[in-house]
């Protein structure tokens, strides 16, 4: 490791830096609670505005897609109204969207406001990162991120927690009502603490941003219906494949000919920021993929009530909390290399362990193996975050939260749907294979003390439908396992890309007299 070189701190200037954070922090953690609150409330919100099974589910797509297609825009509103102008409208926007989810009666009216809601939250969370950056002074940087990223790793867990009591003891509605309180308190403290960005006019690219759009809401669309559509047998789903690879490819072109992108090319210029995205991606994806898998698991085999299915998954986020902690004084003192390594390992480590679930165990690994997944992850976020934006230019900071923020959304869509794919496949694989052992010439029977031809009787019917039941469970356990073990598969693989970051640990004294300051991104790079 070459010299420490001195670096400056941050120039903005803030009334009091710890209520402005705890104010956008709010507005971030209420945004990112609105993903997974409502999942639990779908069968009570199904009731009251009429919907059908099949449709129901647009209250949590129409939500994600709004946000998918407006998160990569938050850079260039920033630039042309203002930082601070940007958040206090996305967060009045949110407020009121909120409360008219919380009024709808038809699901007409639940799917417009919900999408108005995706897209006013859409930029919180990459302003929120984007203000803390500017912020905190560089010694404390790691400390920040720790808490930003608390919320952001947290919040999806306790989510279904916290929307089951509300909706076993309050109504459905209150999981919207909520946010109206929490969202007035941060607007504020927006506007009473947060200081004004220079704005910069930069020439809006209709076009690209038209094909990313495209690309990010088809894509979502494609996740989500893919499952029960059938994926490639479905006519929809190829029309979605086609749009989906003609967008991608003509946004990369179109990126690279002109003169003004819509995304700044300088981003992806950055071996640290663009690493950093490929391991978020993969993080994305082991995060939202495991609390898709271990709720219905844990209801449809162990038979867990939804409130105690929640409050099971609650240590996964106090270890990822307590790691943070920890994470957060580390990140100065160590390579955030080895703290990356160590989170993957551990994380992969847990997802191994998970392969050993078994349906006569009691809550105990569920509870041990989430606080080392969480616990693991915790080393994973906060240094990929430090590192990510340590060389690069403070101006593309917006933009390079919004587009780190849309990866990491990505890789949670894409790896909920890998799971649910291979585990619907797997059910029905090991389903088959059990039931064909199960025939009246199997002396497995005769030893177990069935008579084969018992079999045909009334009663008999009654065991082979006992059988069944027993058949589909341990088709349904063996393929959850399948799962745990492909997550942990590709965590491992994310593992090599660590020889691609470049680090040098920087320094936060003065520069020696007579020195130039070196600027804050000399301070990272090393060959």
């Amino acid at each position: 490791m070459a010299a420490s070189v001195p670096v400056t701190p941050p120039t903005v200037l803030v009334k009091s830096r710890g209520l402005l954070m705890v104010a956008i922090l709010a507005s971030m953690i209420m945004q990112i609670l609105d993903t997974t609150i409502a999942n639990v409330a779908l069968p009570h919100m199904q009731t009251s505005l009429g919907a059908a099974q099949d449709t129901i589910t647009w209250v949590l797509t129409s939500y994600i897609v709004a946000a998918a297609i407006a998160t990569p825009i938050t850079g260039w509103m920033a630039d042309r109204i203002g930082r601070k102008r940007l958040f206090l409208i996305c967060i009045a926007g949110f407020i009121i969207s909120s409360a008219l989810c919380g009024t709808a009666f038809s699901l007409e009216e639940m799917v417009v406001f919900r999408v108005a809601q995706g897209a006013f939250g859409a930029a919180l969370a990459p302003l929120s990162q984007a203000v803390i950056l500017d912020i905190t002074p560089r010694q404390q940087m790691g400390s920040a991120m720790a808490l930003w990223g608390a919320g952001i790793m947290v919040a999806p867990i306790v989510g279904p927690t916290i929307g089951a009591w509300i909706t076993d003891n309050l109504t459905w509605r209150w999981c919207f009502y909520i946010n109206v309180p929490i969202g007035i308190a941060s607007f504020l403290g927006v506007l009473a603490l947060m200081p004004d960005t220079v704005q910069r006019i930069r020439r809006f690219d209709f076009f690209g941003f038209g094909l990313l759009s495209l690309f990010v809401g088809t894509l979502q669309l494609l996740l989500d219906r893919g499952q029960g559509l059938g994926w490639f047998q479905s006519s929809e789903i190829l029309l979605e494949t086609g749009i989906v690879l003609a967008c991608g490819w003509m946004f990369i072109i179109h990126s690279a000919t002109a003169k003004e992108p819509f995304i700044e090319l300088a981003l992806f210029k950055d071996r640290n920021f663009v690493t950093a995205m490929l391991f978020m991606f993969v993080v994305g994806m082991v995060l939202l993929a495991g609390m898709a898998l271990l709720p219905p698991m844990m209801q449809g085999l162990f038979g867990y009530p939804v409130v105690t299915t929640g409050l099971i998954l609650a240590p996964r986020g106090i270890g990822t909390m307590l790691s943070m902690a920890v994470v957060g004084r580390l990140v100065q003192r160590v390579d955030p290399r080895l703290l990356i390594g160590f989170g993957i390992c551990l994380t992969a480590f847990s997802l191994w362990q998970m392969t050993g679930f078994n349906m006569s165990m009691t809550s105990g690994p569920f509870i041990t193996t989430g606080v080392i997944q969480g616990f693991g992850l915790g080393f994973l976020f906060i240094p990929l975050q430090t590192v990510a934006f340590l060389t690069l230019d403070t101006r593309l900071r917006t933009e390079a939260s919004a587009i780190f923020n849309l990866v990491r959304n990505l890789g949670s869509s894409i790896g909920i749907s890998l799971v649910a794919s291979v585990l619907a496949n797997n059910i029905q694989t090991n389903h088959a294979e059990m039931a064909e052992n199960i025939t009246l010439f199997n002396p497995n029977l005769t030893a177990a003390g069935i008579d084969p031809s018992s079999l045909l009787t009334q009663a008999g019917s009654q065991t082979v439908a006992m059988l069944n039941g027993m058949i589909g469970a341990q088709s349904a356990m063996i393929a959850y396992l399948d799962d745990f073990k492909l997550m942990s598969l590709i965590t491992l693989a994310a593992l090599p890309l660590l020889v691609f970051f470049r680090y040098k640990r920087p320094t936060y004294g003065a520069p020696p007299a007579g020195a130039p300051a070196a600027p804050p991104a000399a301070a990272a790079m090393a060959d």
